[in-house]
């Protein structure tokens, strides 16, 4: 019969090692002759009880990065983050604007659908895998300010294409309103990919004042709010259900207006949540470590 300390104990070997077997716990507990000195063995049913008595359940596993949480990438966050919140200090007008690149593919469908018992749900696709089409987009608190649907994948020359496009959107607009004597400042923010420190794009920013890069820490896509934007995105493109190149680019146009500034705005909230984990140089694993249930007592079943 074990204690309410030996199953403790056990139950924090699953809390350490998420991936540990109930075989390896078994050894482990025979091998343990402190908190385990009067059980010489204990049987997989017996740990599986114990295990399913504190509310541990089999889950899918969900991979992390070493690097993710590594001193660097922490310190890094934390530098972002105080980078950002000088900016939102300041008397000066600014903007924060939100830009990555997303690829799409007619092979890539939902993946759950329905029907009878017994019958596999199927869904039609094209027989050919075809071009990716890359879609570039810019958010703001403001919504969506821009959205680049090409075929193939963005480099310098089409990034650029698309900066002067956002700058035409967002600058030369604000500048024709002669009352506004205090015009703000946009802080693009986006990730590390190699082309976006190119000569040319650095060049860019320095003959245009008015915009600012600032670059994201490398391994936290949470604090990316197109994150989601994309994630949602692709869920619009499917319910258009494009069949051929044409249709697909028309159909990432079409998916993309049905995203609302409130919707950006939530994502923005939400990717500030993490700020005071980065901060305080947290381990994030992103929505992997996000509890569903923090609280035991609050958890609503819907099958119960």
């Amino acid at each position: 019969m074990l204690t309410d300390v030996q199953e403790t104990a056990i139950v924090d070997m699953v809390i350490r090692n998420n991936a540990i077997k109930l075989t390896e716990i078994r050894d482990r507990v025979l091998a343990d002759n402190i908190t385990f000195a009067n059980i010489h063995s204990i049987s997989i049913t017996t740990i599986s009880r114990v295990l399913k008595k504190h509310q541990v359940r089999m889950k899918q596993l969900y991979t992390v990065p070493f690097a993710r949480n590594s001193d660097r990438v922490k310190q890094l966050r934390n530098q972002y983050v105080q980078r950002v919140m000088e900016i939102e200090s300041r008397q000066t007008p600014h903007v924060f604007i939100f830009v990555d690149e997303a690829g799409f593919n007619l092979t890539k469908t939902q993946r759950r659908g329905r029907n009878l018992i017994g019958k596999r749900a199927t869904v039609d696709v094209p027989g050919q895998r075809g071009a990716n089409i890359t879609m570039c987009a810019a958010i703001s608190t403001n919504g969506l300010l821009l959205h680049k649907p090409l075929i193939g994948p963005y480099n310098t020359e089409r990034l650029l294409s698309f900066l002067d496009d956002l700058y035409g959107r967002v600058v030369v607009g604000e500048e024709r309103d002669a009352v506004r004597r205090n015009q703000p400042t946009f802080i693009i923010v986006w990730d590390n990919v190699a082309f976006h420190h190119s000569r040319a794009v650095t060049e860019w920013f320095a003959a245009h004042p008015r915009m600012v890069s600032l670059f994201l820490t490398p391994y936290s896509p949470f604090l990316n709010p197109t994150d989601e934007l994309f994630s949602l995105w692709r869920w619009k493109v499917y319910d258009h259900h494009p069949h051929d190149q044409m249709s697909l680019l028309n159909a990432m146009n079409a998916g993309c207006l049905d995203i609302s500034a409130e919707d950006c705005q939530g994502w923005i909230r939400h990717a500030k949540r993490f700020f005071p984990r980065c901060i305080a140089l947290d381990d994030i694993r992103w929505d992997v470590d996000e509890n569903l249930w923090p609280n035991a007592e609050n958890r609503v079943d819907i099958w119960q």
